[in-house]
């Protein structure tokens, strides 16, 4: 009889290491994916900073392109030539 109350105990023991080591498996995991997520965000907001400021060079740079060749005419020349 002793026997199988120590199989069942070693049973419920290795039950509860499991468990446990379930527990911290999936805690690991979380934590990986939520470190995942963090990297993720911030490499994505750095795009779009750089994507932003990208547009903003090219936004100024035509705008100086279009004050060198404004003729004064308005809309600009582009659009208000006359052609024969």
């Amino acid at each position: 009889m002793a026997w199988r109350e120590l199989l069942l105990a070693s049973g419920l023991l290795a039950a509860v290491l499991l468990t446990t080591e379930n527990r911290q498996k999936l805690r690991a995991d979380e934590l990986r994916r939520e470190y995942h997520e963090e990297q993720r965000n911030e490499f994505e907001n750095f795009v779009e900073e750089q994507n932003d400021e990208q547009e903003e060079r090219s936004r100024e740079a035509i705008e100086q392109w279009r004050q060198w060749h404004y003729d004064g005419l308005y809309p600009s020349y582009l659009y208000n030539r006359h052609h024969i």
